[in-house]
């Protein structure tokens, strides 16, 4: 519940725009993981210097790149030191606890900000009229964010960036195809980023 509780809050707090669903859920699992393990050492010094020995055998030669996969190997660290030391009942409730919380998580796509959230970038001709492709943007997204402007070399052309959230009904491959049709506007992309926002 502490986890949840402190996730919840980074994730309301939570300002600009490396938001990742996955670290949010860490914090969960951290949380689970360092009370199953405070729990196998108790008042034994043995095992807190068996926990430090264990801790430096794992090592990665490659990057993780999902903070969710590394608290899973904690998880299995922390699950075998309990089989490890005979307390069998301990390993069997953290493993149905820790698969729960996993599901439950899952289930409920817990941490995640926005179910439709995008990058937009498209290149805008200047000789075109703004208020087009603006409109377009307007009808199709509930909020939207001008993240970047990049003019070309002789001035004429922009790279422009937007961060949106389109509403629910809007059909993303119409949108596009819209936007491309609006006067000035070519090389129309729109990335998803649903549950990772990185930019």
């Amino acid at each position: 519940m502490l986890g949840l509780i402190v996730a919840s809050i980074y994730r309301a707090t939570h300002k600009g725009l490396s938001y990742s669903q996955s670290f949010t859920q860490t914090i969960v699992y951290v949380s689970i993981v360092v009370a199953l393990v405070m729990m196998v050492i108790g008042a034994s010094l043995a095992r807190a210097f068996a926990l430090v020995g264990a801790l430096s055998i794992i090592r990665f030669r490659t990057v993780v790149k999902d903070t969710k996969d590394t608290s899973f190997v904690f998880a299995a660290l922390a699950l075998g030191m309990a089989a490890g030391t005979s307390n069998y009942l301990l390993a069997g409730t953290g493993l149905i606890f820790i698969s729960a919380i996993t599901w439950i998580m899952t289930l409920t796509n817990f941490g995640a900000l926005y179910k439709s959230e995008f990058i937009l970038r498209f290149v805008f001709d200047q000789d075109g009229d703004s208020s087009a492709y603006l409109e377009r943007i307007k009808e199709a997204a509930k909020r939207s964010n001008l993240l970047n402007i990049e003019p070309s070399g002789d001035g004429r052309l922009l790279k422009l960036t937007y961060d949106i959230q389109l509403d629910k009904e809007t059909d993303t491959q119409k949108f596009v195809a819209a936007l491309s049709k609006a006067p000035g506007v070519s090389e129309v992309i729109l990335i998803v980023s649903k549950n990772d926002i990185d930019y």
